[in-house]
This record gives C-alpha cells, sequence and structure tokens, in this order.
C-alpha cells in the first residue's frame, strides 16, 4: 500500500478503493497486512511456483513474514502463491487441497493449529509435494522457525533476575498466557519460560500459576481473560509470560486498564515493533522480549526451498536467531524503528 501511494500519488483511500475493486475483480491478491500481489501470471515461465498459506492478516509478525517472502521470491524469480490460513483448521486444509489442484512445486504453510496438521502433511505427501511448516512441526514437512523452548527459556531467565532485583522474589502470582490449539510446540515456549525462571529463581516453583488459553494468541480474547482474572481477584505482584507480544500487550492494557500496571512484569515473544515501542516508554512493565527477526524469515526460507528442490542436502529443521530485547537494549538492537514509524506516519498522512 504504502509503496502504491508512494508511486501513484494517489491519497490512501484513493489507492485503497481501486485496489479493493482489482481484488473483487481478481485482478490482484491482498498478501500481508497491507500488501497486494498481482493474480495475473507472468508472460515468461519462472524457474518454480511455489505456495504460501499465512497464519493470518490479522498479526504483526506474520505481515512481516509474508512481505519478507514477496521480496525474495521475486528477487530470485519465483511465482510466490498466496493464501490466507485465517487461523483456521477447515480453510488451511482447504488451502493445501488447492495448492495440490494448481500443482506447486513447494509449500510454505504457516498455521498453528496442531490437530489438522497430520492431514495437511498427508496431503502433500500423496501429492509428492515438499513442504516447509514455518513456527509449528507438521508431519513429513521441513521445519523452519523459532527453537521455541530456547526462546521461552531467554525469556524466562530474564523475568527471574528481573524479579530478584525489584521484588527480591516476592511474587504473588504467575500468569502463562498460551495457544492450546497448537499443542506443545509453540506451548515449550512457556514451558521455557517457566524453567529459565526457576532456573535463576528457584523459590518461583512454589508461587501459584494460571495458565490461559488465548484462542489463537490473539489480542482481545487475551484482554477479555485477563480482564475477567481481574475481576475476580486484583492480584498484586504479578509476573506474566505470554506466548507472544500480542497477548503481552494484552495483559498490559488489562492491568493498566484498572490502575495496576506497577503490579505486573511481562515477557512476551517476537519483539515486534508494537512491543518495541511499549518498551521505550518510561517505566513501562512489558521487561523484555525475544526477537525472532521476521524480517530475515523470507530470503533464508527461499535458500531453503531452493534447495529441497534443487536436490541438495538440507536439514530437517532450521532455526532463526534469537536476541533478548528489554528496553534497556531496543534502540541498539533496532535503532532504525524511528525511521519505519516516521514513514509510516507519513505514509498515512499523520503527523
Amino acid at each position: 500500500m504504502t509503496t502504491i501511494v508512494e508511486r501513484t500519488q494517489l491519497d490512501k483511500g484513493t489507492a485503497f478503493r481501486l485496489l479493493e475493486t482489482l481484488v473483487e475483480a481478481g485482478l490482484i491478491i491482498r498478501a500481508g497486512k497491507h500488501g497486494y500481489q498481482s493474480a495475473i501470471q507472468p508472460i515468461h515461465a519462472r524457474r518454480f511456483r511455489i505456495g504460501y498459506a499465512s497464519q493470518s492478516n490479522l498479526l504483526a509478525f506474520t505481515g512481516i513474514v509474508t512481505d519478507s517472502l514477496l521480496s525474495a521470491a521475486s528477487r530470485a524469480d519465483i511465482q510466490l502463491v498466496v493464501r490466507n490460513n485465517q487461523f483456521s483448521p477447515r480453510i488451511a486444509l482447504e488451502n493445501a487441497k488447492r495448492f495440490v489442484e494448481e500443482k506447486v512445486d513447494l509449500v510454505v504453510d504457516s498455521q498453528i493449529n496442531i490437530d489438522i496438521a497430520s492431514q495437511i502433511g498427508a496431503v502433500f505427501l500423496d501429492a509428492g509435494i515438499p513442504f516447509i511448516s514455518v513456527d509449528i512441526p507438521h508431519p513429513g514437512s521441513f521445519y523452519f522457525g523459532a527453537d521455541n523452548y530456547k526462546a521461552g527459556r531467554i525469556a524466562g531467565r530474564h523475568l527471574g533476575r528481573w524479579t530478584l532485583k525489584h521484588w527480591h522474589g516476592e511474587v504473588e502470582q504467575i500468569i502463562y498466557l498460551g495457544v492450546d490449539a497448537a499443542g506443545p510446540h509453540l506451548n515449550s515456549r512457556l514451558t521455557g519460560m517457566r524453567d529459565g525462571l526457576n532456573e535463576i529463581w528457584p523459590e518461583g516453583r512454589l508461587a501459584p500459576t494460571c495458565h490461559y488459553d488465548t484462542k489463537g494468541g490473539q489480542f482481545d480474547a487475551t484482554l477479555d481473560t485477563i480482564r475477567k482474572h481481574l475481576r475476580r481477584r486484583k492480584t498484586r505482584r504479578v509476573l506474566v509470560c505470554a506466548v507472544n507480544d500480542t497477548t503481552a500487550l494484552a495483559a498490559l492494557q488489562g492491568f493498566r486498564e484498572i490502575g495496576l500496571e506497577e503490579e505486573c512484569a511481562i515477557v512476551g515473544q517476537d519483539a515486534n515493533v508494537d512491543a518495541r515501542q511499549e518498551m521505550r516508554r518510561p517505566s513501562t512493565r512489558l521487561i523484555g522480549s525475544v526477537a525472532y527477526f521476521p524480517e530475515t524469515y523470507g530470503p533464508k526460507i527461499i535458500e531453503l526451498a531452493l534447495e529441497i528442490l534443487e536436490k541438495k542436502p538440507t536439514p530437517p529443521a532450521v532455526f532463526v536467531q534469537h536476541e533478548l530485547v528489554t528496553p534497556q537494549n531496543v534502540n541498539k538492537i533496532y535503532p532504525n524503528d524511528v525511521w519505519m514509524i516516521s514513514g509510516a506516519k507519513l505514509s498515512t498522512g499523520r503527523s
């Protein structure tokens, strides 16, 4: 959207209406949170056609991964066929079958529901189409993404150190915000957080805990859960271990709404742009998040896909880099955020 507005000099509203008309006409398709892709086949034959099913357009993390993949595929002269799983197991399975019908050479699949993973894997294996699963392993796939337990442990250790320094280990409750539909793989972030926390602060094993499902890691569902939790008991000195930054920020808002922000300490996962902005606020209680660098996913996934398609020796799993981001180092790790945010404001006409 930003690129189209800049090149056409149209205002954003006009560009959006024209683009949506083209979507309805089937000439372009939505790709990522703010992206569009041509649905018209190129005249020249590209090397490969790769299907990509994104988890959802609602998550900033997924939007960044999609944009990164689109750019990397274009540079590699690969046609990327994009579909949206919309957090739905039914749609994810339908998308898998459509990729088979379209005879793509390989599929990159991003969906979190573990109950449908085996069926999706069977669809591709029966069709002889290799596929890469992103962040949630699927039977028969090559895996690309987080080392979820390791990333969780990094956050848990940081939370333990913070607890001892600021609260001297005096905690009333620990809340774990997970995604149960993803099974043990994604929630191993929470297992890592627990183990990392207990490693630094062994007494934490005795603290009362609550585990909540966040309906796919969504903001509204998490905020509703935290509001209900706090209505039942306004617990003080609460540690929150969140499966991603969306749920971490929702939890923070829940505490903030009732004036108990100072009574929580929260760690998240992803280090997305909203979390990084929050960590720049003075006295924030989002004390850390573990970065996955989704902007680097595209080139690495395309590189892995080409190795698979060219029959080169390929590892069964490729893990991304992880790094702890805190209010103290966020500007060092992400020094260019100010330019990105300024550019977004200019493109939307905000001052």
